[in-house]
């Protein structure tokens, strides 16, 4: 772009100072004030006279709202995934999305895990049970829940995350075995992973974790048929899509306690519903997407989505570009 003070961005949440200084210094920077997203027609506007975007997975960015912004050049999306931008239109506008990899893998896979422990150990329940008043007396039968050491862990997805909540899981001495669209024979050798095809990892698995991005082949994965696989001893965790998993099926199987339980960070309707099912079964966890909530992580992901867009100010390739097939008419629409 011919000056970068001359470029406008619009920024969909209040982010760390220390992340939006350096953007700030050298572009006209609009951040949106409040604690829920902005409102589409808010987006709208603000979109209409941008150059750039920075955005969450909570802004819908779809083929609207880049119609109204003929000066878009860049949307930088301040997640891994980006199922919230309409990704065939921006190709098409030549408009280049880019996204935050790698930096939350190890806390998003941490929380993974603690969500996987505290569902097999029941923590969430034991605290409840504690705050009620209904705790009188140690028993023998009370709150029992499933050993993670020495059990079976099902990954549905070896990606960054998956793989690090197997390298989790092998510390707990659990036997890992997964299933994902490309096998990966490197990292079974050097972990002792195991893969299988879905049908045995759903029916042999203690805990299943998903680790997918939502696409259409994902969208459900985990239905009726695919719960009806597991053990009734069997745990379910989702920090992946809400969308991965069918809500309602999940909701019966762990009401007629077909699985012991589920611990989940995302949902297909996020925020959650007031009235959601799920909310009242006492065999599940349900966190309002915070795998990623770290201090260091999320300021790290702003400091990643502020260097992909000054990179693109710039008229450089941002470093973590998801779609480069358009570099080259993103180059050529680019002023002066």
């Amino acid at each position: 772009m011919a000056e970068m003070r001359e470029a406008k961005v619009f920024v969909t949440r209040e982010l760390p100072s220390a992340a939006l200084d350096p953007l700030a210094e050298v572009a006209t920077v609009r951040v949106w004030p409040g604690e829920l997203p902005p409102p589409p027609d808010v987006l709208l506007a603000e979109a209409a006279d941008a150059d750039a975007l920075l955005t969450l997975l909570t802004d819908r960015i779809d083929a609207a709202i880049m119609a109204a912004a003929p000066r878009l050049r860049v949307i930088s999306n301040m997640a891994v995934g980006h199922d919230n931008i309409d990704m065939q239109e921006a190709s098409r506008r030549a408009i280049l999305v880019t996204n935050t990899p790698g930096i939350l893998t190890e806390t998003t896979a941490d929380f993974a895990f603690a969500l996987l422990l505290a569902a097999a150990r029941r923590v969430v329940e034991a605290d409840r049970y504690t705050r009620q008043g209904r705790w009188q007396t140690w028993g023998p039968q009370i709150l029992l829940g499933q050993d993670v050491h020495d059990a079976t862990l099902g990954l549905v997805g070896l990606g960054r995350v998956g793989l690090e909540v197997a390298k989790r899981g092998r510390g707990f001495g659990m036997r890992v075995l997964y299933h994902d669209a490309i096998r990966r024979l490197k990292e079974e050798r050097r972990y002792g992973l195991a893969y299988v095809e879905l049908e045995q990892l759903l029916a042999e698995s203690d805990f299943v974790s998903l680790h997918v991005p939502l696409t259409a082949e994902t969208h459900h994965l985990i239905g009726e048929r695919e719960l009806s696989l597991m053990k009734p001893t069997a745990v379910l965790i989702n920090t992946a899509r809400g969308a991965a998993v069918d809500q309602r099926a999940l909701w019966r199987f762990l009401k007629e306690r077909r699985i012991a339980a589920a611990a989940i960070d995302v949902s297909e309707q996020e925020p959650i519903a007031p009235d959601e099912p799920l909310l009242a079964l006492e065999n599940i966890i349900i966190t309002p997407h915070i795998a990623s909530a770290s201090v260091a992580t999320r300021l790290g992901m702003a400091k990643m989505a502020v260097d992909n867009l000054l990179a693109a100010l710039r008229g450089q390739v941002p470093p973590h570009c998801v779609n480069r097939e358009v570099v080259r008419r993103w180059r050529r629409a680019l002023p002066g």
